[in-house]
């Protein structure tokens, strides 16, 4: 019998509105090293001359964040997505952490967008996905520890929670192994377009050489 190829993007359901994803799919090079470095300082010093902290929660896709949080019935002064914490750390001072290549160029995006990125091991998620607040009660091991889900913005594959914007599902992290990969920017949609974050994930990929990509799309 024939091959079926998998659908990409992912089926998902949409249950928040107000939301576009945009989706990339890596085939990560084993690449990085040196450009890679120097894209995580360079990527510091643009923040730090671009905006200022005590006016990032005004940045239209920070404050588009927040918004959609809300309606989901999240504090995000309580629960600040992944991409705004990043920024505030960086507009703190810090740099920009070194984790993984493929999770390194996710945080590069962020920083560019100020929009919150996913990296997951496409291998490990079972599609189709259901992006939905979450349920009272609902949990995940994500990558800070234990994680309440409830009343988060909540994507869902059919084995359990896969990600919030906040943090990630520890069943799905990208590690030495992964040889497929799927990069989601969660957009507040009418802010930034699927169209400008795949352009933006694509630049940054070949910039560092981390990954080449086999596939984009918005869902």
């Amino acid at each position: 019998m024939p091959t079926i190829e998998p659908t990409f993007p992912p089926l998902v359901t949409m249950e928040l509105p107000g939301w576009e994803l945009s989706w990339s799919e890596l085939a990560p090079t084993g690449e990085g090293g040196d450009a890679l470095a120097r894209a995580r300082l360079e990527a510091a010093a643009e923040v730090r001359g671009r905006l200022k902290l005590e006016t990032l929660s005004e940045h239209p896709a920070v404050a588009g964040l927040r918004r959609l949080c809300r309606r989901a019935g999240c504090d995000p002064t309580r629960y600040r997505s992944g991409s705004e914490a990043l920024l505030r750390r960086v507009l703190k001072g810090e740099e920009v952490p070194e984790v993984h290549p493929l999770v390194d160029l996710g945080n590069l995006v962020a920083l560019e967008l100020a929009t919150n990125v996913c990296v997951m091991d496409a291998d490990r998620a079972t599609p189709p996905f259901v992006f939905r607040a979450g349920r009272p009660g609902e949990e995940m091991l994500s990558l800070r520890g234990p994680f309440d889900c409830a009343g988060k913005p909540l994507l869902v594959d059919e084995v359990g929670p896969a990600d919030v914007p906040i943090t990630g599902a520890d069943r799905l992290r990208v590690t030495d192994a992964t040889r497929r990969a799927w990069l989601i920017v969660y957009l507040p949609a009418g802010v930034v377009s699927a169209e400008v974050a795949s352009a933006a994930v694509r630049r940054l990929a070949e910039r560092t050489g981390v990954a080449r990509i086999t596939a984009t799309g918005a869902g």
